[in-house]
Formats: structure tokens, C-alpha cells, sequence
């Protein structure tokens, strides 16, 4: 790893003051890099939690302390702790894996978690359930098979993202390889993840975070490769995208783009989702340079004292575009080039059986909110563990929560195509548009932050929009709609057509007029509003669509048009009026 050194003037030092600082600030410096008293913490067996410090650091590790929230108020009456248990994230670049750690992870699932596997919206896994006697023996598990959770939260370089566009092979293998290059290269150094959850000893000597220093980032950045036409990992949601730029199908570079984000608070007028701003062009060598100088510009300049203004699109706000490509070009060593011509028509998975042009074939399969478990209707965890045993390709997860059963040779296919039928799995690509373009986020029983449900109820809900849909014509017309349990905007909710996220049980604030493909933010419609209420809108706004649209248009433009909504022009523009 090359790791490029910067002399700048930091505005928001990191060696200042931790007091005139955020207090999460001091805990990152005090934390020995990431180390806390977390080794300790797991040898306590009286609680099965963490201490509040420790819960901090675990984030920058990939893990979450949580507690089973239906569970909260009757172990509060028998006046017992809550039901602690830990959220474990996989770091998947570009969301593929192979066979064995498919097995690996389908074996954890069953012996270390709650015996489901929860694809994200950022192509990768998270267990949950896991107790904190457990979680040594899950990283231990990932790590036999060369996988690890290391930054999948926290305040660095996040799970890098890459499209899975299943038609083209050869550009998917060498975008994914950047991405994979990306995030190798992205993580902390510290030797704090292999010493605690690994059991090996301290190396001596040597800067443990030449990258990122003590107090690594201000907040989560997060890093996607998107490849024209689909826009499937929502490339303007993130706070750097590289839109891939080809030449008689051959990679070249990338499009820079800066300054996405969906996190906002409610009731918070200087919190707000940001489309990113696509800046120039770069050769593909120049990629990891590009992401390490974005990142330390963030790292130097991000807000340190109020954290809900550190992520890095407030930093492109508050210092504006021309200063950034000017930070960036002078770190960069060269200029920018101007942005090249690209086209996204659609940010959506392509469902069944497709062939790539070197005559592999690929099986995308419809995970409904990403949730692979063995249910009722169908048995998907055994039915995938049994796919893997005989699989002589790879898996990809799908920024839309699905997963693609990809590189299937010929001679495989017929074996592969018999067992998703006698699972049934083949039928999943059989729901509606809808369904197929909807996402949800965990919410509840284990997020903390949710106020509302999500995962459970979205398919719910989705069934009584359908009934709208085909009484009114519309059931072949697809739609994206998304639902998060709080204003966080894990699923991306602020760039869908329709959209919903949690303020309190049962109660939504609803949105509109996102655009089809992730190029235009929604604005709030209804806030505060429950099922009955947010159903009679939908039963106006529906037949009004199906009886006005013009020809090819979507929903989220419709809206605008018929001034349901005022288009959103900015990030800044998004809680006015």
C-alpha cells in the first residue's frame, strides 16, 4: 500500500483542543487507535453489553451493540438488563464472494447469529443477533475465509460499493477490482482489530494510522463505482462516486463525483440529503489517489465540533465546489479534466437468467428487503447453502438488496436452473414491479434508531399499493418507492419517487417526486402521517397518473409536473417550502 503523505493547514485541527471539539473526538484520541477497553469489556460476563466508550469504538471494527426491542419492556417489568446483542458487518467490497465464504457466512448465520443472513443496500452481509460471548468466534469464522468487518462503520472510508451489471463481465471484473483496491487501500492500519478479536499480539513500532491519524474521519465516507447505463448503487447518493467512463468497451477512467449523502435529522433545517456534483474526469490509475485526497481534504477541513455538519457534503457546501477541485488538483498533482459524456436510464437489478458476452450466465434472484432466511413460503438460507455446494462461480450482492448467482458455466447452468426450481426460487422474479423496486432498512426489533417499522411491515404495505396500481392499469409500470425506520436514509430513501421514513409507531413522513434512475431528490409531501392517511393520498395521486401521465413518464416527474411537489434543486433546497 502507498499511502500519500499531505502538508496543509487543517482549518479543523485535529490537534487542537479535543474540549473546543466534538466529545466523540476525544474518544477517538484517547482510544490508543480503536483499542478502548474493549478486550476487557468482552471478559465481563455479568453484562452482555459493552461499555458506552467501547460501543463507540466497535463501529470502526464493523460492529453494533444493540438490544432486541420488543423484548425491551417486559425485561424492564422483570427488571432485567435489556436483550443485548451485537450487529456484525461484513467488508465486501463490491459485494462478491465466492462459494466457500458463502458456506462461511450461511455457517455463522446458523451457529453464531439469529439464523439469517440481512443483505444491505451497500452490497454486503450484516449478522444479527449476535451475543457478545460470540462475536470473537464470528470474525474468527470470517477471517478463515479472508473476509473481515473491518471499517464497515465508523468514522472512515466505508464499504466500498461497484455495479454488478450482469451483462458485462469483463467491465464488472476490472471495475470490481479497483473497488476491492479502493477499500484495501481505505481501511485503518491500526492492529487493533487482529489483536482484539484475533487474539494475536501488538507489532511494535511504526505510525499506526498514517492515513487517517488519531481521530480518523469526522463522520462516514462512503465510496461507490458506478458503470453507465445503470445507476444501480444511486453513484450521486455517495460522498464520492466514479462514474466509469469506456472507449469501444474499454475501461479508461472515471467521472468524479462529490458530495452525496442521504442523512438528515427531522425538525433540522441545516440537516439535509445531497446529490453529489459530478467535477471532471480522471484517468483509472488515478482512482485510489483521487479517493485517499478526497478523504484527507474531509479529514482536514470536515467539522469536528457538531456532528450532525461533519459528513462531507457539508464541508462541499460550506467551502463550495471551485475550492474543492482546487484542494483536490493541488494534492492531486495535476488538473482535472472536464466531465465526459454519460448517460444513466434506470438504477435497477434485471431479474432471472441473463448471458454475458464471454457465455457465462447469471441468475439475479429477488430478495424482498434483503432478508435471506428460512420462512413458510420458501426456504431461501438451505436452498442457497445447498446453490453454493455445487456452484462453480462466484455471488454478487446488488446495491438493491438482491443477489446474483453469477459465472454459472454452461455445463452448470441445467443443475443450477433444476435446484432454483425445486426450491422455488425462480418464482421470487415473479412479484410485481413494485415489489421489486422497493427497499427497506432493519428498523425494528434491533436498530436503535428506528422509530418505526420498516423491514417487517414494507411488504405489508406494498400488497395495498398494489391493489391501487392494477384497479387503476398501472401494475406493468415501475415505480421506486423506499421506507426507513427514521430520517437516517439507510435504503436511500430521499432519491425515490416514493418515499417514507419512520417518526414514531406507525407514523410516517412521506416524499415525491425523487427521479427514476437516483438524478433528482424528493421533497416531503405529508409528514407525520399514518397508513389510512398516506393510502387516501396514494388513491388520488394514483389515478390521476394513470389517467395524465404523458407517454414514458415516470411517477417521481409526473408529481413535479402536476406541482403535487416543487422539484428539488439542491440539498439546501430540500427543507424549504
Amino acid at each position: 500500500m502507498v499511502i500519500i503523505v499531505t502538508n496543509v493547514t487543517r482549518e479543523n485541527d485535529i490537534s487542537q483542543p479535543v474540549e473546543d471539539l466534538h466529545p466523540n473526538e476525544g474518544l477517538k484520541k484517547r482510544s490508543n487507535f480503536l483499542r478502548g477497553t474493549i478486550s476487557q469489556g468482552l471478559e465481563d460476563a455479568i453484562t452482555g453489553a459493552l461499555s458506552v466508550d467501547d460501543t463507540q469504538l466497535i463501529k470502526f471494527h464493523g460492529i453494533y451493540q444493540q438490544d432486541d426491542r420488543d423484548l425491551r419492556t417486559e425485561r424492564r417489568r422483570q427488571k432485567l438488563e435489556p436483550a443485548y446483542q451485537f450487529m456484525v458487518r461484513v467488508r465486501l467490497p463490491g459485494g462478491v464472494l465466492s462459494p466457500e465464504q458463502w458456506l462461511k457466512l450461511d455457517a455463522i448465520a446458523r451457529d453464531y447469529a439469529n439464523g439469517t443472513l440481512r443483505l444491505t443496500t451497500r452490497q454486503t452481509f450484516q449478522f444479527h443477533g449476535v451475543l457478545k460471548q460470540n462475536i470473537r468466534n464470528t470474525i474468527a469464522a470470517l477471517d478463515s475465509v479472508l473476509l473481515d468487518t473491518i471499517a464497515a462503520c465508523g468514522d472512515d472510508s466505508r464499504g466500498v460499493m461497484c455495479a454488478v451489471n450482469p451483462y458485462l463481465s469483463a467491465l464488472h471484473g476490472e471495475i470490481h477490482d479497483l473497488a476491492r483496491r479502493t477499500s484495501d487501500h481505505m481501511i485503518p492500519r491500526t492492529g487493533a482489530y487482529r489483536e482484539i478479536w484475533l487474539n494475536e499480539k501488538k507489532v511494535a513500532g511504526g505510525s499506526e494510522e498514517p492515513m487517517y491519524g488519531e481521530t480518523y474521519l469526522p463522520r462516514k465516507f462512503k465510496i461507490g463505482f458506478a458503470l453507465p447505463p445503470a445507476n444501480d448503487i444511486d453513484v450521486y447518493t455517495q460522498d464520492l462516486g466514479f462514474i466509469a467512463i469506456t472507449e469501444q468497451e474499454k475501461l479508461v477512467g472515471f467521472n468524479i463525483c462529490v458530495g452525496g449523502g442521504m442523512g438528515r435529522t427531522d425538525r433540522a433545517p441545516h440537516t439535509y440529503p445531497r446529490l453529489g456534483d459530478v467535477i471532471g474526469y480522471v484517468s483509472k490509475d488515478k482512482v485510489i489517489a483521487v479517493a485517499e485526497h478526497t478523504a484527507s481534504i474531509q479529514r482536514d477541513f470536515g467539522n469536528r465540533k457538531d456532528r450532525t455538519r461533519a459528513r462531507f457534503k457539508y464541508t462541499i457546501d460550506d467551502k463550495g465546489i471551485p475550492w474543492f477541485k482546487e484542494q483536490l488538483e493541488t494534492r492531486l498533482g495535476q488538473k482535472i479534466e472536464p466531465v465526459r459524456p454519460f448517460e444513466f436510464t434506470s438504477n435497477a437489478d434485471s431479474y432471472g437468467w441473463q448471458e454475458d458476452e464471454d457465455g457465462r450466465f447469471h441468475f439475479t434472484l429477488f430478495v424482498e428487503n434483503g432478508r435471506i432466511a428460512n420462512h413458510s413460503e420458501a426456504q431461501f438460507l438451505n436452498a442457497l447453502r445447498e446453490i453454493a455446494l455445487v456452484h462453480d462461480g462466484e455471488f454478487r450482492v446488488t446495491p438493491n438488496q438482491n443477489l446474483i448467482i453469477a459465472n454459472i458455466s454452461a455445463r452448470n447452468k441445467p443443475h443450477i436452473q433444476a435446484m432454483l426450481e425445486a426450491f422455488e426460487l425462480d418464482k421470487a422474479v415473479e412479484n410485481s414491479l413494485l415489489r421489486r423496486n422497493a427497499m427497506a432498512c432493519v428498523a425494528f426489533p434491533t436498530c436503535g434508531l428506528a422509530m418505526a417499522e420498516s423491514e417487517r411491515y414494507l411488504p405489508h404495505f406494498i400488497t395495498k399499493v398494489e391493489k391501487l396500481l392494477s384497479d387503476n392499469g398501472l401494475e406493468d409500470t415501475p415505480i421506486t418507492l423506499r421506507m426507513t425506520g427514521c430520517p437516517n436514509g439507510c435504503a436511500r430513501p430521499y432519491v425515490a419517487e416514493i418515499a417514507f421514513t419512520g417518526r414514531a409507531p406507525g407514523k410516517y413522513n412521506m416524499y415525491l417526486g425523487g427521479g427514476f434512475w437516483g438524478q433528482r431528490l424528493n421533497r416531503m409531501y405529508l409528514e407525520n402521517v399514518d397508513e389510512k392517511r398516506i393510502l387516501e393520498e396514494l388513491g388520488k395521486i394514483i389515478p390521476h397518473y394513470a389517467s395524465e401521465r404523458e407517454h414514458g413518464e415516470y411517477l417521481g416527474d409526473f408529481v413535479v409536473r402536476k406541482n403535487y411537489v416543487r422539484a428539488v434543486e439542491s440539498g439546501q433546497d430540500f427543507n424549504l417550502d
